[in-house]
């Protein structure tokens, strides 16, 4: 993800806004000693894009990493609407507990901009659908110049959205996010039609850092900078996912976007080590194996 990148990210200020007071209120309707789930991935499972990862001689890159990682921000369904027949390959290749959240053709959000789209989104829901079990949270994200001015399209796509099929939103444009009448505007359309607002960390735009959530679900895509500023915030992270979890949160999805190469240890694993410390979870600690 190239979007928000800066030249000199020690220059940026990297921390987290408070929490709302309105989404603390929100939360607290879901409060519940049961039922909390945090997934976290990366964009891609390729040799090509983790280089380093897979041991030597691995021939199943989407088994192994699905039992190194629980979930994955699948950016391949961005460019091609997957067939029902491949969604299945896919799904029977991984482990139990994991959880796909595919990511919408671009036919639908970029070339068509939501405009006459039922056919797509239908098609698209439909294979995707048999994911079951393992369908986390498919998201929408749309160019940076898709701006306030098209929110009656907007309006129009998420009320006619198949209902009960998980969905979370991304807009790029900084009218969405400068204008707090704009803003709330676009969140209450969002909670209306019980869609998550995606939650956008990266170094050039922290106006996406938006923390008015709209489902009890939070969706976040982290954008790496530097390994020693990166530590620091993925563990502020861990702070605000544990207030939120207190608060009433039911689910997370974070995926992480860093540049790889064979020297490059993965951001996750300190993170997922201290999520499991200070939130008692289980989730698998991944780690580089390949010589």
């Amino acid at each position: 993800m190239k979007f928000g990148k800066v030249e000199d990210p020690s220059q940026i200020d990297f921390s987290l806004p408070e929490t709302p007071k309105e989404t603390i209120q929100f939360l607290n309707q879901y409060k519940s000693d049961e039922g909390f789930e945090i997934n976290i991935g990366y964009p891609k499972w390729s040799k090509a894009d983790l280089k380093g990862f897979y041991p030597r001689g691995t021939k199943d890159e989407l088994r192994y990493y699905s039992e190194e990682f629980n979930s994955v921000e699948f950016n391949g369904t961005f460019y091609r609407s997957p067939s029902k027949e491949q969604v299945l390959i896919w799904k029977n290749r991984t482990s139990d507990d994991f959880k796909f959240c595919p990511k919408f053709t671009n036919s639908i959000s970029h070339y068509s901009r939501l405009n006459n789209t039922v056919e797509k989104v239908a098609a698209f829901v439909d294979s995707t659908v048999l994911f079951e079990e393992k369908l986390g949270m498919g998201f929408i994200q749309m160019p940076e110049n898709f701006r306030p001015k098209a929110f009656d399209r907007l309006e129009g796509f998420l009320n006619r959205f198949p209902k009960g099929y998980p969905l979370a939103f991304e807009v790029r444009h900084e009218e969405w996010y400068n204008d707090e009448q704009t803003l709330n505007k676009y969140l209450k359309l969002l909670k209306k039609t019980n869609t998550t607002n995606i939650i956008v960390d990266t170094p050039g735009r922290r106006d996406m850092l938006n923390f008015q959530l709209t489902t009890p679900v939070a969706f976040i895509r982290f954008v790496s900078s530097t390994d020693v500023i990166d530590k620091l915030r993925l563990s502020e992270w861990v702070t605000k996912i544990k207030e939120w979890k207190e608060a009433g949160l039911k689910q997370v999805y974070f995926f992480v976007h860093q540049k790889i190469d064979p020297e490059t240890p993965f951001l996750s694993t300190e993170f997922v080590k201290e999520l499991n410390e200070q939130l008692g979870c289980k989730l698998p600690i991944a780690q580089k194996k390949a010589l």
